[in-house]
Parts: structure tokens; sequence; C-alpha cells
């Protein structure tokens, strides 16, 4: 979604500036572009954490719980961009010293790709943020 708004004009610097004037720069991407398109009051990015982190760690381990609360604290800080595919292997050096140090305390490499993609979908549950 990101790149078809970037393609259509709306790039990162147009997405940060409507963040500005609508005083949303600790809020989601998403919730600004719900704000324009459905007039729904946009919520910081550490709210929508707290609102979807049960369902996030529910069925998780306690390293994987504890390596997204790693990754979530990336999000509230920087943003959308921390949780792109292609950060997986930094996150992981980040967290771990070592993309082969986290493999070993998270599961294999399918594992891990699987649960950094797929608590995405509780984080983005309005029913839940």
């Amino acid at each position: 979604m990101l790149q078809r708004l970037a393609d259509a004009g709306f790039g990162p610097e147009s997405l940060a500036e409507m963040q500005k004037l609508i005083d949303a720069e600790k809020s989601d991407v998403f919730d600004v572009l719900e704000y324009v398109a459905f007039a729904v009051a946009p919520i910081t990015r550490a709210e929508r954490v707290d609102g979807a982190k049960s369902n996030i760690f529910s069925l998780l381990r306690r390293e994987q719980r504890e390596f997204l609360d790693f990754v979530l604290s990336k999000y509230v800080e920087s943003g959308v961009g921390e949780l792109d595919e292609s950060k997986l292997p930094h996150l992981l050096e980040l967290k771990y010293d070592s993309i082969h140090d986290g493999i070993e305390a998270l599961g294999d490499v399918f594992e891990v790709r699987s649960i950094f993609i797929g608590f995405q979908k509780h984080l983005y549950d309005r029913k839940i943020a």
C-alpha cells in the first residue's frame, strides 16, 4: 500500500507532512490515512501496541514475546518502516548481536519470518486498537 501511495505521488515526505497537519506525528500512517478517508480520530503507535499486545503475544513462547516486544518498541519509536520485512535481519542483529543467534533463540528462519509478519495483522485490527 505504501508503495502504491508513493507511486501516486504520496511518498514518505507527503505522509509525514499530513501527520504534522493533523497533529499525529506519533500515530501510524495507517491512522493518518484513516483520518483523511473516514474522519476516524488517530491513535498513537503506543496506544495501538497497547491495544494489540495481548493478542500478539497469546500464542508465543517467552523468547518470541521478548523479540516482538523489542520490535514493537522500535515501531513506537520510529514508525511503520520498522515493520518492513527488509528490517528483520537488522532487528535480529540489534537484539541478539547476530542473525544466527536470533534464529537460534526464536526458531528456524521460516518461523522467525512467520512471527515477524504474522503479528502485524493483530496490530492493525481496529477492534483491538
